[in-house]
């Protein structure tokens, strides 16, 4: 089905303006039209980029072969349309996304069909991440206060007994618990943090590069971190150091995660997702977030229990964990003016951290 060029008037006197095609073109939301055989015959530029394949490329591809359909679809769908609202559906080249999914017939072309893709808001899920981050920082900000005082009173105690000849062990015992303690008040600390960063326009790579050296020097040891990297990505606005302190945490998150598997991979990928809008905060209008950069690691995950809660202060699916570094993570990306998702994608199943931060203007 070839869209048509005619013109579109505004009255008599009006220019011609644009054809179908341009206005096509120019949709900020996804569309595919896909013929009777359930193949696609078009893809405008917005669908595109949320699926990150080429018109050229889905041409002539069954539908199922580039969209996974809702879990439903196939039991829902009546041949007059179908519509599902604020789902995530899988592109099979490119990342999971929550969008408002809507099927209809076109009339007058028997077995044709316009699928609609539109990203869902994610107003309520800012909100709770927000507002579980503002009570953490205001419990941790007076833990941290309270408890740093007597602690320090507490280890001088146990290094003068130390030195008066008193149990070396039970004394080394205590310095050595006070010393874990005050070391996690500092992480505290840290997530208490309210001064504005400082951000600049920064070629990223050089902060992979380092991050990932650190990495496999240290707590990624023997392992393979790759590089997948879009040779084209402009200038992105951060803090250089905050933003290598988010890399270094999800690296070492990825590490850790990976502990005991026989062929633990952790990836770094960068990419420009054109057209790419997301509001940061509740009430905020849609800001372009171009830059996108994945930390990828094909561990199992964390427990489906807590998936949702992982940047809430104080959730860990690890035995030993605080719950404190992926809310920092949290919180120093959207101090920069950026968001992160975490999500289970690709078959085989892998864990992705997706940072998506603003291009420098």
């Amino acid at each position: 089905m070839a869209l048509p060029r005619s013109g579109l008037r505004a009255g008599p006197q009006a220019k011609e303006g644009p054809g179908f095609a341009e206005l096509f073109g120019a949709l900020p939301v996804g569309v595919l039209v896909i013929d009777p055989d359930g193949r696609i015959a078009h893809a405008n530029p917005a669908c595109e980029s949320m699926l990150n394949h080429s018109e050229s490329a889905m041409i002539g591809q069954p539908y199922d072969a580039v969209l996974l359909p809702p879990e439903d679809y196939a039991d829902r769908r009546d041949g007059h349309g179908f519509a599902a609202f604020d789902i995530e559906i899988e592109a099979v080249r490119g990342p999971r996304i929550r969008v408002d999914f809507v099927e209809s017939m076109i009339a007058d072309r028997p077995g044709w069909r316009i699928l609609t893709l539109h990203h869902a808001p994610q107003a309520r899920r800012v909100t709770d991440r927000s507002a579980g981050a503002r009570a953490a920082v205001g419990a941790a900000a007076m833990l941290a206060h309270e408890i740093k005082n007597p602690l320090s009173g507490i280890r001088g105690a146990a290094q003068l007994l130390a030195s008066a000849g008193e149990d070396r062990e039970l004394t080394g015992l205590i310095t050595t618990e006070v010393d874990r303690i005050v070391s996690l008040i500092d992480r505290m600390e840290d997530f208490t943090d309210t001064r504005p960063l400082k951000l600049q326009a920064t070629n990223v790579y050089p902060l992979l590069d380092h991050a990932r050296k650190v990495a496999l020097a240290g707590f990624a040891r023997g392992m393979v971190i790759e590089e997948r990297f879009d040779p084209s990505l402009p200038p992105v606005m951060i803090d250089p150091d905050a933003f290598q302190q988010v890399l270094l945490n999800l690296l070492k998150n990825a590490a850790e995660a990976l502990a005991g598997l026989a062929q633990p991979r952790i990836t770094l990928s960068t990419a420009y997702r054109h057209g790419m809008s997301i509001s940061t905060a509740p009430g905020r209008p849609r800001q372009p977030l171009p830059i996108e950069i994945l930390v990828i690691d094909n561990g199992p995950g964390a427990p489906a229990d807590i998936a949702e809660h992982l940047f809430e202060p104080f959730v860990s699916g690890k035995p030993e964990g605080k719950g404190l570094g992926l809310p920092l993570v949290d919180k120093l990306v959207r101090d920069q003016g950026g968001i992160i998702q975490y999500a289970r994608e690709r078959d085989p199943e892998v864990t992705v951290f997706r940072i998506l931060m603003p291009r420098a203007v």
